[in-house]
C-alpha cells in the first residue's frame, strides 16, 4: 500500500489522525452538533506503538479508554507523553475511575500494569464489554478530501493560533470532525506533534488556506515563514512563505 507523503514527515501525528478518523466513523453521537465518543469505553489492548496513537485518538474523540502492559518503563513513558492519565495496578482500580469517567462522559485514559491475557481473562470473568476495541481501523482516506499540513519556523506559541484560526474558518459549518480535532488534537498530541498541525479537509478548504496564509505572511500578519505540505494520496504539493 502507498504512504501518504505527509506521514512518512509527521508519523505519530498522522497515525493519530487515520485512527480519530477511524474510531468516529464506527461510534458517534451528536452533542451539540459534534461528534463525541463521551460515556464510551474503548480497549486499546497492549500499550505499543499502535495503542499509543489510538489513544491518543480516542482522547481527541472524548472516549474513556483501558489499556495494559506489563512493562513498566512503557507504562511510565507513557504517562511522561501525557498518552495515558492514570497507572494503576490492578484492573479493579482501572474499572472504578473508568466507571466514575463514563458516567460523567468525561475524557480519560487509564493503563493498567499487567499482562494483556491476564486482564482480558479477569475483564470476561466481570462482564466488561467495551463498545469499541483495537479492532477497529484506522479509516481509509475519503474520496475528495486532502490532508494538510503546516508549521512555522520560529515561536509557534505566538503563530500558530492564528493559522488554527485560519483553518477553523476555511472549514464548512458542518465539518464538526474536523472542528474537534483542530480543538483537542493540539493538547492531546502536546509535544508528540513535533510542531506540526494536521487537518484533513475538502479540496476547497485546503486551497482556500493555503491562498490566505499566503496572504497573512506577505502583509506581516504572521511574521515568520510558515510551511504548507497538500496531499492526495500519493500526489504532495509543498509551499514556503517567507515575510
Amino acid at each position: 500500500m502507498a504512504v501518504d507523503p505527509i506521514e512518512s514527515a509527521t508519523g505519530f501525528p498522522h497515525q493519530v489522525e487515520r485512527y480519530y478518523a477511524g474510531i468516529l466513523r464506527v461510534v458517534m453521537q451528536a452533542s451539540n452538533g459534534e461528534p463525541t465518543l463521551g460515556g464510551k469505553l474503548l480497549y486499546a489492548g497492549e500499550l505499543d506503538d499502535e495503542a499509543r496513537a489510538l489513544i491518543v485518538a480516542a482522547n481527541i474523540a472524548g472516549a474513556a479508554t483501558l489499556a495494559v502492559s506489563a512493562d513498566v518503563e512503557t507504562d511510565r513513558q507513557a504517562m511522561r507523553d501525557g498518552v495515558v492519565d492514570f497507572l494503576v495496578t490492578s484492573l479493579d482500580e482501572a474499572l472504578r475511575i473508568l466507571k466514575n469517567e463514563i458516567r460523567k462522559r468525561e475524557t480519560v485514559a487509564v493503563c493498567v500494569a499487567m499482562r494483556p491475557e491476564s486482564a482480558e481473562a479477569e475483564m470476561r470473568e466481570r462482564g466488561v464489554r467495551p463498545d469499541l476495541a483495537r479492532s477497529v481501523l484506522p479509516a481509509a482516506p475519503v474520496q475528495g478530501q486532502a490532508l494538510l499540513a503546516w508549521s512555522v519556523a520560529t515561536a509557534p506559541a505566538i503563530w500558530q493560533p492564528k493559522l488554527d484560526a485560519l483553518s477553523l474558518d476555511c472549514l464548512a459549518p458542518e465539518d464538526q470532525a474536523a472542528r474537534r480535532w483542530l480543538r483537542l488534537a493540539p493538547r492531546y498530541l502536546g509535544r508528540l506533534a513535533q510542531g506540526v498541525r494536521l487537518l484533513r479537509c475538502h479540496d476547497h478548504c485546503a486551497k482556500k488556506f493555503i491562498e490566505e496564509a499566503r496572504q497573512m505572511v506577505e502583509c506581516g500578519e504572521i511574521g515568520v515563514a510558515v510551511e504548507v505540505k497538500l496531499s492526495r494520496g500519493e500526489k504532495l504539493e509543498q509551499y514556503n512563505f517567507a515575510p
